[in-house]
Protein backbone atom coordinates (compact mmCIF):
# COMPACT_ATOMS: atom_id res chain seq x y z
CA UNK A 1 0.00 0.00 0.00
CA UNK A 2 2.17 2.79 -1.27
CA UNK A 3 3.47 4.35 -4.44
CA UNK A 4 3.46 1.06 -6.38
CA UNK A 5 -0.17 0.25 -5.53
CA UNK A 6 -2.35 1.64 -8.33
CA UNK A 7 -5.52 1.01 -6.29
CA UNK A 8 -4.61 3.77 -3.83
CA UNK A 9 -4.61 7.54 -4.32
CA UNK A 10 -0.86 7.79 -3.73
CA UNK A 11 -0.21 5.04 -6.27
CA UNK A 12 -2.39 6.76 -8.85
CA UNK A 13 -0.55 10.05 -8.34
CA UNK A 14 2.77 8.19 -8.79
CA UNK A 15 1.63 6.41 -11.98
CA UNK A 16 -0.12 9.59 -13.26
CA UNK A 17 -3.47 7.83 -13.77
CA UNK A 18 -7.04 8.68 -12.82
CA UNK A 19 -9.99 6.59 -11.71
CA UNK A 20 -12.54 6.13 -8.95
CA UNK A 21 -10.05 6.75 -6.14
CA UNK A 22 -8.55 9.84 -7.82
CA UNK A 23 -11.11 11.46 -10.13
CA UNK A 24 -9.74 13.72 -12.85
CA UNK A 25 -10.24 17.45 -12.48
CA UNK A 26 -13.42 18.51 -14.26
CA UNK A 27 -12.78 21.43 -16.58
CA UNK A 28 -15.54 24.01 -16.52
CA UNK A 29 -16.61 25.10 -19.98
CA UNK A 30 -16.65 28.83 -20.50
CA UNK A 31 -20.00 30.30 -21.40
CA UNK A 32 -20.24 31.74 -24.89
CA UNK A 33 -20.47 35.52 -25.02
CA UNK A 34 -24.01 36.77 -25.43
CA UNK A 35 -24.58 38.87 -28.56
CA UNK A 36 -24.51 42.56 -27.82
CA UNK A 37 -27.85 44.34 -27.89
CA UNK A 38 -28.29 46.59 -30.89
CA UNK A 39 -28.84 50.27 -30.03
CA UNK A 40 -32.39 51.50 -30.61
CA UNK A 41 -32.68 53.98 -33.48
Amino acid sequence: MGRGDVKTKKGKIFSKSFGKVRPARIRKTTATAAPKAEPKA
